[in-house]
């Protein structure tokens, strides 16, 4: 199994990006990720306002799939997040939703112990996942820490252990890399950033040949979930709303207004994060209503 060392990032996600390796379809690779904090944050004296940030948000990769191209869909399946047993939490002024109204900047190193994370004297239950997964856009360049069709930072919380990443392939090879993993994060990751936490992620990689997705989806046990990274909340709740309706006419064969109602009865419209540049609404769209698996029809 191929393993990509934490030494090997990136800072943005290209249509040019050089792979700094290579795997087949069907096979896995293990990830080693550097915080999203560059590993720069080891004591709670360490501030983000004395952050390198040409050092924050490092991407591990990216890996070329062979045989995969544009117009594919690829599949990234999540098989392990081993995380070190330390983590951080930062924030301060003009950082997260409440940007205004924060005066000091603030950091607390959070011990992760028998999975749970342990902030002061409560403990959390330990859900690792993956904040930032993607692949090399159509064209533009895409800082590791703004989300976009192609991914990037969606820091979306489903994607962790057992779920699998359908990412839209826009250049030969897809260039898969990936970072940020987050020990334990809410919805809306409101302050600026979670449980920041080294860790080897290990995927296993498929593909859909022909056919892909036009923003990236996570499939869990029980749902299927459309995620949608545009400049405004409003902007994207309503493409993700969008992207629903139009998958499940297809999916279910409907008419756009009964499509519109499942949806209404059916699908959950929420938040996976608020504070990078794009924001990031997703679709969650249970397994129950969908006639087939995912990736028959995409």
């Amino acid at each position: 199994m191929k393993t990509v060392p934490s030494n090997q990032h990136i800072y943005a996600f290209a249509p040019d990006l050089a792979p700094v390796g290579t795997i087949a379809v069907g096979e896995s690779a293990c990830f080693d990720a550097l915080d999203a904090l560059g590993g720069q944050i080891r004591a709670e004296t360490d501030i983000l306002s004395g952050l390198d940030f040409n050092r924050v948000n490092p991407a591990t990769g990216p890996v070329r799939i062979e045989n995969v191209g544009p117009g594919d869909t690829l599949i990234v399946q999540v098989l392990s997040i081993d995380m070190e047993d330390q983590g951080a939490i930062v924030t301060g002024p003009g950082l997260g939703v409440l940007a205004d109204e924060i005066e000091n900047h603030a950091t607390r190193i959070l011990p992760i112990r028998d999975g749970w994370v342990h902030f002061g004297d409560l403990a959390l239950v330990a859900r690792p996942m993956i904040g930032v997964i993607g692949v090399a856009p159509e064209s533009g360049s895409f800082p590791t820490g703004t989300a976009h069709r192609h991914g990037g930072n969606m820091d979306t919380k489903e994607i962790g252990v057992g779920a699998t990443v359908y990412l839209p392939v826009f250049q030969d090879g897809a260039m898969l890399a990936m970072g940020d993993v987050h020990a334990v994060m809410g919805d809306g990751e409101v302050c600026v950033s979670a449980c920041e936490v080294a860790a080897r992620i290990t995927v296993q990689v498929d593909r859909v040949e022909g056919r892909s997705p036009q923003w990236p989806m996570v499939e869990t046990e029980t749902a299927v979930h459309i995620l949608v990274s545009l400049p405004t909340v409003e902007e994207a709740l309503v493409e993700a709303t969008r992207q629903t309706v139009a998958f499940l006419q297809t999916a279910r064969g409907l008419s756009k207004e009964d499509a519109y109602m499942l949806a209404s009865l059916a699908v959950d419209i929420g938040i996976s994060q608020l504070v990078d540049p794009n924001k990031t609404a997703k679709a969650s769209i249970p397994k129950s209503v969908l006639p087939a698996p995912l990736a028959e029809i995409l």
